[in-house]
């Protein structure tokens, strides 16, 4: 119990938790890993073995317990591995990570070397099987002309065939020393006899610690292993290093360097004080020169996103440098996912996970990239690190100001000697330095280290008080400089006197070039990450101003946090600049973000998080130093300013050591054991290394601040939840991928495979859930705004990313569990699979499309037939899309396509409704394979149904699309029969149709033009032409037939000379159809309805509003008018791309010219002289007949002198109007006017021109609104406000109008 206790006590303040050695148990012998993908068509020496944990130092530590399983597999992540003396031995370098459950990690640090096997039953072992593997080799000799590559057969999953594809190709070591000749079958010449070869196997030695200390824990390890192979035993027993550095070198405290001692030299690290960035001693330099700027940026991007990230190298340490250099780069945001740096090989299953993740693979010598059969990758970012290559999915945003950003990384790494394109085009001092001083101290061990013991009292020194007498004594002196001129060399006496000028120098401030080297590297470290740092704190400057905080304490907040807007996104988004929005509006919905907003929150009750803490102290800072303009929006770059004060800070720590070690010393030991043997790595004492001491002063010191801290934590207890509680509160609150950062590696039962892919099932319909709610809640507008769910307007921006958002989703369900992957899109491939068997089915029966699969969608409108409603109909759609060229692409446009149209659900179930499909496609643990969460998957997309989404049609602007119209006469007036000859046009948000001839009598047709968009109006008109020549029609139908969209444009008006107004053309506005679904899932809750075409009634004629009927009040009229005019204001408010159709402002139910036509209309005297209909265009052709009248006999004094112009004005547009060769009838004239004078400012100034000219008491009864000159007046300063706005009219009104 003392020695967990000892090894326990002071563990969180240790700078080291574990020493551990791994390696070939000789007791067991060889053991073939399995589980490593095993491939023995290859030659026995190239195969993996499995490795064991041979001793770790202490037992356990309770803050940290020992995962022997974990460990040994990323100690040696492809097992043992053997060589001979014929190929290359040099000792490798990685590191590791363990996630532990809490999203804490422990990073591991291992030296690999080889050492001779001297057991002779293992080489007697080896000799067997190379025998067997020779005798197999000859016997299918005849038949195998080049190495088998069976692995990948299709009947094969992918999994396998991705193992089996990293292990087809030879090991670097043998394919370096291989003869060109004796290659083939994996059968090496070079084989192992026992007689003849020396056989070597690899040991790691490992060191595990709380904090990333990478170059130290390095510099440790390679002197330890110097130390085993030098010609010399080392100063001391091995086992006083590793006690040293288990029990007496402490953590650096915040802010501050420290010194400790290795086996020749001694050791440095630092760590960031608490207002800098967090410690991150992974060398950035290494992952720029591997990647090269642009690359890392896209690949920063695209973990930014969470995406699925797969890392490729054959070098472990690349994998770790890359993710541990990304992962820094996000600060104050922190990966949430799965993140396995390194994947051994036992657990590719992983790459299956349909989950964001961060992972490494390791790749071997010469595997091509395109044997890599990944299980999805629709989503996936795949990083070549050895090529320098990445390959990126598709629709990617790209990062804000991402070229300004790329030339300030630039500058940075070419303040440091290094490229930014990356490869191996810089320098690399590094190295060469480094080989140059490890030969120098492999000659003579520095003097320094025996001040160094001198200083602490370890050793007493006859080398030193040599030195001392050499010093003090000039005799001695006189003698040494006679004997150097002679030529003598007093080797031992110079040794000694070079290393003390060294250690002189040293205290002047010389240091060792590793030393330079590694200040070096730090600095460009922190300078590279403070400029990403500086990017966010630019970019979320403000960010605190739309953080919502509601809740009166922590429970609360917790217990509600799922139902919670924390984050005023729509309001964010709007105070960005253009350029930023595609990848905020991306990066704003991610568990990283909600995690970093959660925080915030959670701060006004507790301690802040770190990041947290740095970064709002960044933002602060920040502001002191340049206050933010008031215009937010600016785009220009801002560079980073702390460059120069984050390096001094570094280069202080390291240039004044703050703190020294306890140096390594004698222990209580054995005699005899542990003898030194060179080569090999000693059998160490276990029983000294199994605890440490109780009276060291940091331990004593950090437990007593511990024991404080732990004082006030208790006290505070009673102010904050219980933990328990709130831990499982925030696993809930938290997102699916969280528990699943690190796979368990301890059990690989395939009872835990299975709960893990459970947990995998479960997370997907959860994130379908949470997917498809918060799609609902931004698109219902008002009324997601009364049921208390917030705001009410969604962006196009933002529904754009709701939506690709849900692709990715549905991908990723849809990739869960394969059997065998095909194409990049697993969606795409399960739709062609099922369009191959139904067209199959189809050609059997001979019948057009077996009914099973496709019914007709009914449909709400008279005229227009029946639309198939058919998965494989809308597949056709799809891939008669030229613009589209990938299977993602075909993927999502599907998806886009199905969401619009409202079946979405219902094509996913016909499509899983084929189970022989499934079961062939799909194993056994996928989602879609679990009935019951696929049903609660289909009814949560059911709910999608409740509002109309466009998303299909907005993206694909340039397609080809078929169009249906119809026009429908009113039957029971018996004209639906006309001699002249009709035409249509057709106009869009996206364009036009152009004059459409219709067949005389037909009333339908079809038409293809390029996307129109959403539909707002339709002119119709016929020529004139024969006897029958008038035409009272009810209204035109057009339908997309891609999207099934249908727009009504009611009419309800003759079209001919000498009835009704006279018109023989009409511009008639479109209304937005709601489809009837039978299957229709949100009941109740509908998008609110597109404002329409005024009401038929009315338009019979004018006379109707004050004949009969309801007479809209003077408080209502004036309403309308305000209403109206507000819309129009708010649709310049929006940004442009989300608009929508000013013409249904202009013209529509509600709009402008209905509103002042209520107003013109009011006490307007429409008694029929002769039976004939009187307009509101008669009483403006009566006012320029006046004016015009007056001015010949120059009699206007009747009209205020400021009214000059203005008659002017409205003269030549009446004129305008009354001249053109269209005959759009007299309320066609009115709108017309209307829609111009809004257009061009004039109707503020013609208004009281029309209320003071004398014509008005003929035409207006007394009590008019226009007669009331206050109510012209507050009516004129309304309409002055639509004057600061640019007002354009589609052509459709505006052409052959002569101005």
């Amino acid at each position: 119990m003392s020695a967990t206790m000892s090894g326990s006590g002071s563990a969180p303040c240790r700078f080291a938790h574990y020493f551990i050695i791994c390696g070939i148990d000789n007791e067991t012998g060889l053991e073939p890993d399995a589980l490593a993908g095993e491939n023995f068509d290859q030659s026995p020496l190239k195969r993996t073995f499995k490795s064991k944990v041979l001793a770790h130092y202490p037992e356990n530590i309770e803050c940290n317990p020992f995962d022997q399983d974990a460990v040994n597999m990323l100690c040696m992540p492809k097992g043992l591995s053997f060589r001979t003396q014929r190929d290359s031995r040099t000792p490798q370098f990685h590191s590791f990570l363990i996630t532990r459950e809490d999203g804490s990690r422990t990073y591991g640090f291992v030296h690999t070397f080889y050492e001779e096997v001297t057991s002779p039953q293992i080489c007697s072992a080896m000799q067997t099987l190379h025998q067997m593997h020779q005798a197999e080799h000859n016997a299918s000799a005849h038949n195998c002309p080049s190495s088998s590559s069976s692995s990948s057969s299709s009947s094969s999953s992918s999994m396998d065939s991705l193992a089996s594809s990293l292990d087809e190709v030879e090991s670097p070591s043998s394919t370096s020393s291989s003869q060109g000749g004796r290659r083939n079958c994996g059968c090496s010449g070079e084989g192992y006899d026992s007689v003849r070869d020396t056989l070597y196997v690899s040991k790691a030695i490992c060191l595990i610690t709380p904090m990333p200390f990478m170059h130290a824990c390095k510099r440790f390890l390679s002197q330890i292993h110097r130390a085993v192979i030098s010609h010399q035993p080392p100063p001391l027993p091995l086992e006083s290093y590793i006690y040293n550095i288990l029990y007496e070198v402490p953590l650096p405290p915040p802010g501050r360097s420290l010194k400790f001692h290795g086996v020749y030299e001694p050791i440095l690290c630092q760590r960031p004080g608490v207002g800098e960035l967090p410690l991150a001693d992974f060398p950035l330099g290494e992952a720029f020169r591997l990647l090269g700027v642009e690359n890392l940026v896209q690949l920063f991007t695209c973990v930014l996103l969470e995406m699925q990230i797969l890392l490729y190298s054959q070098d472990y340490q690349r994998l770790m440098v890359v993710a541990e250099g990304i992962t820094t780069l996000l600060f104050p945001f922190q990966w949430q996912h799965v993140y396995v740096p390194i994947l051994p090989a036992s657990l590719l299953h992983f790459l299956d996970a349909p989950v964001p993740y961060l992972m490494g693979l390791q790749s071997k010598e010469g595997t091509d990239r395109s044997k890599l059969e990944l299980p999805q990758e629709a989503n996936l970012c795949f990083v070549d690190v050895d090529n320098h290559c990445i390959e990126l999915p598709e629709d990617f945003p790209q990062f804000p100001n991402k070229t300004e950003f790329i030339q300030e990384l630039s500058e940075v790494l070419l303040s440091y000697g290094l490229s930014p394109e990356g490869g191996n085009t810089s320098p690399e001092p590094a190295v060469t330095t480094q080989t140059s001083m490890l030969e120098k101290e492999l000659k003579s061990t520095s003097l320094s280290e025996l001040v160094d013991d001198r200083r602490n009292g370890n050793l007493g020194g006859e080398a030193l008080d040599m030195l001392e007498l050499l010093q003090g004594n000039p005799t001695l002196e006189r003698l040494q400089a006679l004997a150097k001129r002679t030529g003598v060399k007093v080797a031992r006496l110079e040794t000694l006197a070079a290393g003390q000028k060294a250690v002189r120098d040293e205290s002047v401030g010389g240091r060792s070039p590793v030393e330079e080297e590694e200040l070096r590297n730090a600095k460009l470290n922190v300078q590279l990450r403070e400029v990403f740092a500086a990017r966010f704190a630019t970019m979320f400057a403000d960010y605190e101003s739309f953080v919502i905080q509601n809740s009166p304490d922590l429970e609360s907040w917790l217990t509600n946090r799922e139902q919670m807007h924390n984050f005023d996104k729509a309001s964010f988004l709007s105070d960005q600049p253009e350029p930023y929005l595609p990848f905020l509006s991306h990066f704003i919905e991610t568990q990283m973000f909600a995690t970093f907003i959660d925080n915030k929150i959670m701060s006004q009750w507790e301690e802040k998080e770190p990041l947290l803490r740095v970064f709002d102290g960044r933002i602060e800072k920040a502001r002191l130093y340049n206050v933010r303009a008031p215009s937010l929006r600016s785009s220009v770059y801002q560079k980073c300013t702390f460059l120069k004060e984050s390096a001094q800070a570094i280069e202080q720590r390291l240039r004044k050591i703050d703190h020294m070690a306890i140096h390594p010393h004698l222990l209580d030991m054995k005699i005899g054991q542990g003898k030194y043997q060179q080569g090999f790595f000693p059998k160490l004492q276990a029983d000294v290394l199994a605890s440490g001491p109780t009276n060291n002063k940091w331990s004593n010191r950090t437990c007593s601040t511990q024991r404080r801290v732990d004082r006030h934590r208790q006290q505070n207890e009673h102010l904050v939840l219980d933990n328990d509680l709130k831990e499982k509160y925030m696993q809930e609150a938290r997102n699916l991928g969280k528990n699943l950062r690190q796979p368990k590696l301890s059990d690989l039962s395939p009872a835990v495979i299975a709960q893990t892919n459970w947990k995998f099932v479960e997370g997907l319909l959860k994130e379908c859930k949470m997917k498809t709610k918060r799609m609902l809640v931004e698109k219902m507008g008002r009324e997601a705004v009364e049921l208390g769910h917030g705001e009410a307007n969604i962006t196009g921006l933002e529904e754009n990313t709701l939506i690709a958002s849900l692709c990715d989703l549905l991908e990723r369900i849809w990739s869960h569990g394969l059997q065998v992957k095909q194409g990049k899109s697993a969606l795409w491939s399960h739709l062609l699979h099922y369009q191959a068997r139904e067209e199959k089915n189809e050609m059997l029966s001979e019948s057009p499309v077996s009914n099973a699969q496709e019914r007709r969608k009914p449909e709400s409108s008279v005229g227009l037939p029946a639309l198939r409603v058919s998965v494989i109909q809308d597949m056709r759609h799809i891939q008669n899309m030229g613009e589209i060229k990938t299977d993602v692409g075909r993927a999502r446009a599907w998806i886009r396509l199905s969401l619009e149209k409202k079946l979405l659900s219902q094509h996913l179930k016909q499509l899983l409704s084929n189970q022989a499909l499934t079961k062939k496609l799909y194993k056994r643990y996928a989602f879609l394979r679990c009935e019951e969460e696929k049903e609660q998957f289909l009814f949560h997309l059911l709910s999608l149904n409740a509002v109309d989404y466009f998303c299909f049609t907005s993206v694909f602007t340039t397609i080809m699309i078929p169009y249906r119209a119809v026009i429908i006469p009113i039957k029971k007036l018996s004209n639906t029969m006309t001699t002249s000859n009709p035409w249509l046009c057709v106009s869009g948000e996206l364009g036009d149709s152009g004059i459409l001839q219709i067949t005389k009598n037909v009333l339908e047709m079809t038409f293809d033009r390029q996307n129109l968009g959403k539909l707002t109006t339709v002119q119709l008109g016929h020529d004139n032409s024969g006897l029958l020549a008038k035409w009272l029609v009810d209204c035109v139908m057009v339908r997309n037939e891609i999207t099934g969209h249908t727009y009504k444009f009611p009419c309800g008006r003759w079209l001919g000379k000498g009835v009704d107004d006279g018109s023989l053309e009409r511009v008639l506005i479109g209304e937005f159809v709601v489809p009837c679904n039978d299957e229709d899932g949100g009941r109740g809750a509908k998008t609110p309805p597109l404002q329409r075409s005024p009401s038929q009634i009315r338009r019979i004629s004018i006379t109707s509003l004050t004949g009969r009927g309801n007479k809209p009040t003077t408080v209502q009229i004036q309403e309308s008018i305000g209403e109206a005019v507000n819309n129009i204001i708010k649709h310049f408010h929006k940004p442009e791309k989300e608009r929508g159709s000013l013409t249904v402002l202009l013209c529509g139910e509600g709009g402008l010219v209905w509103a002042l036509e209520q107003f013109f209309h009011h006490g307007f005297r429409s008694a029929r002289i002769f039976q004939k209909n009187v307009f509101v265009w008669d009483f403006y052709e009566r006012i320029v007949a006046f004016m015009e009248n007056a001015d010949q006999i120059g009699d206007l004094q009747e009209i205020p002198e400021p009214l000059g112009p203005n008659c002017e004005s409205f003269c030549r547009y009446v004129n305008a109007i009354n001249n053109m060769p269209r005959n759009i009838g007299k309320d066609g004239k009115f709108q017309l006017l209307v829609c111009l004078g809004a257009r061009d400012r004039l109707l503020p100034q013609w208004l009281p021109l029309l209320a003071e000219c004398p014509v008005i008491t003929r035409m207006y009864e007394e009590n008019a609104l226009l007669r009331d000159k206050l109510t012209v007046s507050s009516l004129v300063g309304v309409l002055e406000t639509l004057s600061d706005f640019p007002i354009t009219l589609e052509t459709s009104f505006t052409k052959s109008v002569e101005l």
